[in-house]
Parts: C-alpha cells; structure tokens; sequence
C-alpha cells in the first residue's frame, strides 16, 4: 500500500498506524450525551469542502503496531452547521443517502460491509431513543478493540468532532456495542450505543 503513515498515541494506550493528515478530516464521538439526529435531506448545500481519506487500512489484526504521537480529540465549528450524513458521504465517496440508520441496508448489494473496522470505512450506529443513527468515518485503528473517527453534528450542533476515539465494548469484538469519546470532558463516556458495522468503499477490499 502506498499511504504514509503518520503516528498517534491513543488515550486509551497501545497506539496503530494512522494515515497522515487523517486528523484534518477526522471528527470526535460523543459519549455520554444523546446521538445526534442524523438526517440525510436538507443537509447537502451545507456541506464545505471535506479532504477524502487518503488510504485503506486493514484490520488491527493485520496492522503494524508504531509509536505514535499523541491524539488530540477536539470540537470544530464550520461556517454553516453540518449534518452527518452528507459529511461522511464525502469523506467516504459512498453514493448512499437518506437517514444514518438506513445506510447498512441500503449499502447491501452495493458496497462490502463487515465487523472489522478499516480506515475509510463507515461505522453506522442504530437508532437509539429519538435518533435516527449516525455515520462515523474510520481515520485511524488503534486496535482490535479501538478506533479514530472522524464525524459531524453528534450533539446536534452542527460541528465538526475531529480525533474522536470510539471503543468496542461488544462481547464478541464485532463492534455491534461501543462507546465514544466525551472530548469536552477528556473522558471515555459511559453510555454504549449499538451499531451495525462498517460500511467499505467499493474500491477498497473489507477488512477480514
């Protein structure tokens, strides 16, 4: 593979490859605090310029373990207030619309979908309470059980969360639990929400 790699240090500890200028696009999960309400219509005009990830990294399992410079997890706040789900089609280049939860059965058929997180793949949570999902893009695996993701509107504010560490807490490690980090608070956030899995890129090959 021809990406550069670049290093990070994770707040959790045992760092992975990253790619570098991953931290440019990658936007923090919010633990702790109710999902967004990530919507599809309506959000595309708000959309600026989004770099797409750079390259495609296997699973942790495949990965070369580096040290790396630490994370830094933070809030960034656009001109125009963002949805997730235009945010991650950009990032992603996958041609899928509509709300965050409808992603995963929308994408069968279509794309390759997984338990193994992949840089530039598309981690898609379920509905939880009042949400309609949310879409994360994967920037950097930290381990089996961690990534980086980049992502936007998580409080239902808009913005862009950028280094965010998002944690399996599954039993089984498929990454149908996690939880996110609470970058206002530098913290792991307590609440567990369930997800589908992840969503590849068409030209890349899924994680095994």
């Amino acid at each position: 593979m021809d990406a550069v790699f670049r290093q990070k240090q994770s707040p959790f500890g045992r760092p992975r490859p990253a790619l570098r200028g991953a931290w440019q696009f990658a936007p923090a999960l919010l633990v702790g605090l109710a999902l967004a309400a990530c919507a599809g219509p309506g959000a595309e005009q708000a959309m600026p310029p989004a770099p797409a990830p750079q390259g495609f990294v296997q699973s942790a399992s495949h990965a070369q373990t580096s040290q790396a410079s630490r994370a830094r997890p933070r809030i960034v706040t656009p001109r125009r207030r963002l949805q997730c789900v235009p945010y991650a089609r950009q990032l992603s280049h996958l041609e899928i619309r509509g709300d965050a939860w409808t992603w995963w059965d929308q994408a069968k058929g279509r794309y390759q979908r997984g338990q193994r997180p992949a840089v530039g793949s598309v981690l898609v949570l379920r509905r939880k309470g009042r949400s309609r999902g949310h879409l994360a893009v994967v920037t950097q695996i930290v381990s089996d059980r961690e990534i980086v993701a980049s992502h936007a509107n998580w409080l239902n504010r808009g913005q862009i969360h950028v280094d965010t560490p998002i944690r399996d807490v599954s039993p089984k490690n498929d990454w149908s639990a996690v939880r996110v980090w609470y970058t206002p608070g530098k913290v792991l956030g307590k609440s567990v929400y369930p997800a589908y899995g992840f969503i590849y890129p068409s030209t890349h090959t899924a994680a095994q």
